[in-house]
C-alpha cells in the first residue's frame, strides 16, 4: 500500500484534490468524516467532550453543537489542544479500521488520507508522500467570505487557528497550487498520480 498524506489550510482546494482523487479510482480516507464518526451520539468521544466541554455542548436531540464547540475552540490554542487530545486518539483507531477493511478488498495499491490537521497532529512522517495544497491567504479569505459566507473575522481567526503555509511547505514532499482553476489544479494531481503508479509499475517489474 502506497500511502499519501493530504493536507492544506482552510479553503485552499484540499477537498478540491481529494475529489480528483477520487476520480481517479484513488481510495480517499476522509478524516473529516472520521471525526464526525468520533463525536457521534452515543461514541466515547462525545461522552469526553461534555465532560471537558460541559453538557451545553449537546444540543436537544443530543448531537454535538458545532457551533458552539467551534466558537470555544477556533482561536483558542488551548481549548483546541484540549479538543484535539480527545478526538485524535479516537480519529487514529476509526483511521487505522478504515485501512484494514481497504486491505481486505485488495483496493489498496494508492490511499489517501485526506487531514486536514496533518502538521499540527505530527504525522507528516506517516506516508510516503506528503502532498501539501497551498493558496495566499488573501484567496482563502475571499473564499472564505464569498464562498461560504462567513465573516471575515471569523474567516481570518479560522486561517490563524491553523498552521502556516511556511510550516506545512517546510514539510511537503508535493505542493499543488490550489490558488487557480479546478482544471489547473485537476491537472496537478493527474500528474502526481501517474507518476506515482509509474513508480509502483517499476517496482513491482524490479
Amino acid at each position: 500500500m502506497f500511502r499519501i498524506g493530504l493536507t492544506g489550510g482552510i479553503a485552499a482546494g484540499k477537498s478540491a484534490a481529494s475529489h480528483r482523487f477520487q476520480a481517479l479510482g484513488i481510495t480517499v480516507i476522509d478524516h473529516d468524516q472520521l471525526a464526525r464518526a468520533a463525536v457521534a451520539p452515543g461514541s466515547a468521544g462525545l461522552r469526553r467532550i461534555v465532560q471537558v466541554f460541559g453538557p451545553d455542548m449537546l444540543t436537544e436531540a443530543g448531537e454535538l453543537d458545532r457551533p458552539r464547540l467551534g466558537s470555544q475552540v477556533f482561536g483558542n490554542p488551548k481549548q483546541l489542544e484540549k479538543l484535539n487530545a480527545i478526538l485524535h486518539p479516537e480519529i487514529y483507531a476509526l483511521s487505522t479500521a478504515a485501512e484494514q477493511k481497504i486491505v481486505t478488498t485488495g483496493n489498496n495499491a494508492i490511499v489517501v488520507h485526506d487531514i486536514p490537521l496533518l502538521i499540527e497532529t505530527g504525522q507528516a512522517q506517516d506516508f510516503d508522500e506528503l502532498v501539501v495544497v497551498g493558496a495566499p491567504e488573501t484567496v482563502r479569505l475571499d473564499r472564505l467570505v464569498s464562498g461560504r459566507g462567513l465573516d471575515p473575522a471569523e474567516a481570518q481567526r479560522r486561517i490563524a487557528a491553523q498552521t502556516t503555509d511556511e510550516e506545512r511547505r517546510k514539510l511537503a514532499t508535493v505542493l499543488i497550487d490550489g490558488a487557480g482553476s479546478i482544471s489547473d489544479l485537476n491537472s496537478q494531481i493527474d500528474d502526481l498520480v501517474t507518476r506515482i503508479r509509474e513508480k509502483l509499475t517499476i517496482d513491482r517489474q524490479m
